[in-house]
């Protein structure tokens, strides 16, 4: 289930499952906040051309509202396909449609009534809740960062309010369950903030009283008289004054000696309590966020009169041992009777048993040697009873597991417990459990800094990056690469990233006296069972990647290995990363365990090794070659070698390729690593497989740097292995990259190449394939008349092999050729011939190619309203099949017809978006003409300047493609707009 949320109370944001949703420059986020304020509601199109345009709004403002409406539907539509008909259209305007619990302010409102009804029912401690769920919504102003509507004020100022309000009900909440010391903090601010109101001074003021600060509370009264004098020229409130007359009363009475119940707890508590607490790393860097949630944690248990657990886990060397320390430290005058630490050894060969743990620890508090019970279950007893009436923080270091420490924990008060460990308990009942992760990279560097000096990270900040990832911003890591830094002032940062860049020796480096990173690894790895540590052997295998479940599966030979991961998972030793865009679960190896993984590996033997390797090969290229038969677009090229067997899917996995696109896009960086790994372990009919399989989406989503890098690693691969078939596949896939980047003569050799190959084994499709890519570079080059033979001569072949699809393409492409001869009669039989063909076999995407180049014949013969009505046909359904790369080109013929019929605002939108898209994919013949456009559109705006900027950006890029009938041509053009400029002082 899709989980939507926009968001107003603070920048605005759209949110789809937790991703932000890029939403556009500030017109489109403008119109979204109008609408988001009045959810459910019709805001009518004078309105929103109100909010957009304050001063003066173009003619175009309908028509531009449309535009970004439009924007908008489609962004977010790429977070989920149904989520773009949330914006609809009416008569009169547009609406916004989302339940209550999808806008943040609305969900604010219904909690802090919520939270009203709860105080009227004296539960102040549910009510609390609601009103902290309702302040964490907001994150900063209203709308900040926008310009703000003058009719958006009393929507503004109400919810200001209503926040306001809410601070003030968590303060009284807070106060009423005895929490005086964090409202009194938390009021300090809001009175300096909002000096003039006397309901958060009265706050002050009974918190001050109930924390037993009179004082205080005097003097904060007096300060808010001073205030209220001096601001408003009055008094304060009769409240605040009755509140005056009982300070006074309480100071009065105020000396007194302590109560005999005092007296006797000073009597009874030891004079000298116990600290085994080891050193609070001097340090210790960053973790704020872990160590103030613990905190807070044991403090709101001790209020509660309930003891606190919490088991923090992690990989071997995050610090999850530091963290407990500083959390320790940081509560001990929390538990004020002692401060408990052992070492549990869980990860020794010999954990400690809990007997002589729990012997340890009745003998820090004061129970002698024979006063031991002998029995666990005594022992056990003693020791919770022994802490029942106390308030003590015990840290329990380095647990094996739950059974371990399950006889060391408190039954009852409010002592606290730390445990750390390096597998997960999800059986130990009661506890929290916390994962300690790697350091972010401005807290791995500041640790670095920290050891090293500040002089030296400053003198090479680059070195110091890398030293931060090749250690994986592992804090264990880290400490040992900074001791070594340390204790050799004579060494560069450069000598150590240099000797770490080796990943066969980064373990070596990263040793240092009694501190070394492989010795932390194999403690966790020698406790693994067989299965586990044979699939994390080969999982160090498979290279710096993510990986799904089925992986683990493959490489022990197995239908299922949840079991097995999960092992690994708890252990730390593998990270569950995320989920992907198919639902399932993602992991990977930390760089330095993969490194300890690799090293482990080369002990295996080597057959097993590569066996297990090429089942997750094959599996990929049976998920990689199923995908893109069910991919919506019919590609032209072919992608799978018939002609030999396919690997059978993995067992389980059918399903993961019901979305095609989706699949691919998870899978994309781990399917072009195992393209190289395949071809590195000699895997040659695999690499170049799996590559043609990864082109259909390469070339729908206009990847052209995998699609280039994956292939250039296949044709070296099937020309190793002497497979002519999978490489005239390869050099077909190439030729169709290299047009698309405009080399065209690369393209041509590789076409040529290819024809020449498919020939050879009598594959008359894949010749005539080449054949049809072949007329097109030639058509680009000017050779019409050897392009038109080519494309017939493909036709003819496509109906011989009894492919319809590949009929349309050529029927498109000879068409294409008609054209550039202006030869518009012949143009349109063709396009039309395609069309229809098309249409009949329900081949969308050619279909909408034909309707392209349709609108392009119009365009020529001037029917502006024809051809533009074609386009929107065509980029509707490039739309509908999600073809990125030709949304944008439609878009630039769209941008084109818009251009010539004056419609400029459009025109601009649709070339800007364009053009982008033609960057991305390398396409520098469509940039320049894009840039081209851009250039006379700004020139009809009266902007020389940019409009400059676009052409002679156009220009040089024509010179780059030697296209000299375009480069003479916007050459002229410019020269004469520059001598027009010379001429006339008003655009000089």
């Amino acid at each position: 289930m899709t989980i939507l949320g926009f968001r107003v109370l603070g920048p605005l944001e759209v949110a789809v499952d937790g991703q932000v949703v890029p939403l556009g420059g500030p017109k489109p986020r403008l119109l979204l906040a109008a609408l988001l304020l009045q959810p459910n509601v019709v805001v009518s199109t004078e309105l929103l051309i109100e909010v957009l345009w304050p001063s003066s709004a173009p003619r175009s403002a309908a028509a531009n509202i449309r535009t970004y409406v439009h924007s908008l539907r489609k962004r977010l539509a790429d977070g989920h396909p149904e989520l773009g008909e949330r914006i609809g259209s009416r008569a009169s305007g547009y609406i916004l449609k989302a339940g209550p619990e999808e806008i943040d302010h609305s969900t604010f409102g219904e909690l802090a009534a919520r939270a009203q009804d709860a105080l009227g029912r004296g539960e102040a401690e549910s009510a609390l809740g609601l009103l902290d769920q309702a302040e964490a919504l907001w994150r900063g102003e209203v709308l900040e960062g926008l310009p703000h509507d003058h009719g958006w004020g009393a929507t503004v100022a109400r919810l200001t309010e209503l926040r306001l309000a809410v601070s003030e009900q968590r303060l009284r909440a807070r106060i009423e369950l005895g929490r005086t010391a964090e409202a009194v903090a938390e009021l300090r601010g809001l009175v300096t903030e909002h000096p003039l109101r006397e309901e958060l001074w009265h706050q002050l003021i009974v918190a001050l009283r109930a924390d037993g600060r009179t004082t205080d509370a005097i003097e904060a009264y007096e300060t808010a008289g001073k205030v209220l004098a001096e601001e408003l020229g009055t008094e304060p409130g009769p409240r605040l004054r009755e509140l005056r007359a009982s300070l006074a009363q309480a100071s009065a009475a105020a000396p007194n000696t302590a109560s005999p119940n005092t007296v006797a707890v000073a009597i009874t508590r030891p004079m000298a309590p116990v600290c085994q607490l080891p050193l609070d790393l001097p340090d210790f860097t960053g973790r704020e966020g872990v160590v103030g949630n613990l905190v807070g944690l044991f403090r709101k248990r001790r209020e509660q009169g309930k003891p606190a657990i919490a088991v923090l886990s992690g990989a071997p060397g995050v610090g999850k041992s530091s963290v407990a320390i500083r959390v320790a430290h940081a509560v001990r005058e929390d538990f004020p009777d002692g401060q408990l630490h052992v070492d549990l050894a869980g990860t020794s060969s010999s954990p400690r048993p809990p007997m002589s743990v729990l012997a340890e620890l009745l003998r820090a508090l004061g129970v002698p040697d024979a006063g031991l019970p002998r029995d666990l279950a005594e022992r056990a007893a003693l020791l919770r009873s022994r802490l029942a009436g106390t308030r003590m923080c015990v840290v329990l270091d380095d647990a094996a597991g739950a059974a371990q420490v399950r006889p060391l924990l408190p039954g009852a008060g409010t002592c606290a417990v730390l445990i750390t460990s390096r597998v997960r308990m999800p059986d130990l009942a009661g506890a929290t459990p916390v994962d300690v992760d790697l350091l972010p990279e401005s807290e791995a560097a500041k640790l670095l800094e920290g050891i090293v000096g500040s002089e030296r990270v400053a003198a090479e900040p680059e070195c110091a990056t890398a030293i931060l990832r090749q250690c994986g911003y592992l804090p264990l890591a880290l400490r040992v690469a900074g001791a070594k830094l340390t204790h050799r002032p004579g060494w560069t940062l450069r000598v150590l990233a240099d000797r770490l860049r080796d990943e066969r020796r980064r373990l070596d480096e990263l040793r240092v006296g009694d501190l070394a990173v492989r010795a932390s690894v194999t403690l966790s790895y020698d406790l693994l069972p067989m299965s586990a540590a044979t699939a994390f052997r080969g999982l160090g295998g498979l290279g710096s990647v993510q990986f799904p479940a089925w992986v683990v599966a493959a490489l022990l030979g197995r239908d299922l290995a949840e079991d097995v991961l999960d092992v690994l998972v708890d252990a730390h030793l593998v990270e569950l990363v995320g989920s992907d865009g198919t639902g399932q679960p993602r992991y990977r190896l930390h760089d330095l365990l993969r490194c300890y993984a690799v090293e482990l590996r080369a002990q295996d033997v080597p057959s097993k090794a590569r066996d297990a390797t090429k089942r997750v090969l094959e599996g990929y290229l049976a998920l990689a070659v199923e995908a893109a038969d069910r991919m919506p677009i019919d590609f032209f090229g072919i992608y799978r070698d018939d002609t030999a067997g396919h690997p059978n899917l993995p067992p389980g996995t059918a399903d993961l390729v019901e979305d095609p696109a989706a699949w691919f896009a998870a899978e994309r960086h781990t399917c072009v690593a195992a393209v190289s790994l395949a071809a590195e372990l000699g895997f040659d009919a695999l690499a170049w497989r799996l590559a043609a399989a990864l082109a259909p989406y390469f070339d729908q989503r206009g990847h052209q740097d995998d699609w280039l890098h994956t292939h250039a690693v296949a044709l070296a691969a099937a020309r190793r292995s002497g497979e002519v078939r999978g490489e005239a596949i390869i050099q077909r896939n190439l030729g169709q990259i290299q047009l698309y980047q405009d080399s065209y003569a690369d393209a041509q050799t590789a076409f040529e190449q290819s024809q020449l190959l498919f020939d050879k084994i009598g594959d008359a499709q894949g010749a005539a394939i080449a054949l049809a890519g072949l007329g097109t570079v030639l058509r680009i080059k000017g050779e019409d008349t050897v392009a038109l033979d080519h494309c017939h001569a493909a036709l003819d072949q496509f109906s011989a092999a009894g492919d319809p699809h590949g009929e349309a393409v050529a029927r498109i492409a000879i068409g294409a050729v008609w054209l550039a001869r202006h030869r518009f009669a012949d143009a349109e039989r063709w396009f039309t011939e395609a069309l229809e063909q098309s249409a009949e076999i329900g081949d969308r995407h050619r279909e909408a190619h034909a309707l392209k180049r349709l609108a392009m014949l119009q365009q020529h013969l001037g029917d502006l309203a024809g051809a533009r009505e074609r386009v929107d046909r065509a980029i509707a359904i490039f739309n509908e099949l999600g073809d990125d790369h030709c949304v944008g080109y439609a878009n630039q013929n769209l941008g084109e017809l818009y251009l010539h019929s004056g419609d400029l605002a459009h025109a601009q939108l649709l070339l800007v978006n364009s053009l982008s898209v033609h960057r991305r994919n390398g396409d520098r013949r469509s940039e320049a003409e894009v840039s081209q456009m851009l250039g006379e559109l700004h020139e009809a705006l009266s902007q020389h300047e940019r409009s400059r900027t676009y052409s002679e950006r156009a220009l040089a890029l024509w010179r780059e493609l030697s296209a000299r009938p375009q480069e003479s041509a916007l050459a002229s053009r410019l020269q004469e707009s520059a001598e027009a400029s010379y001429g006339n002082p008003a655009t000089a």
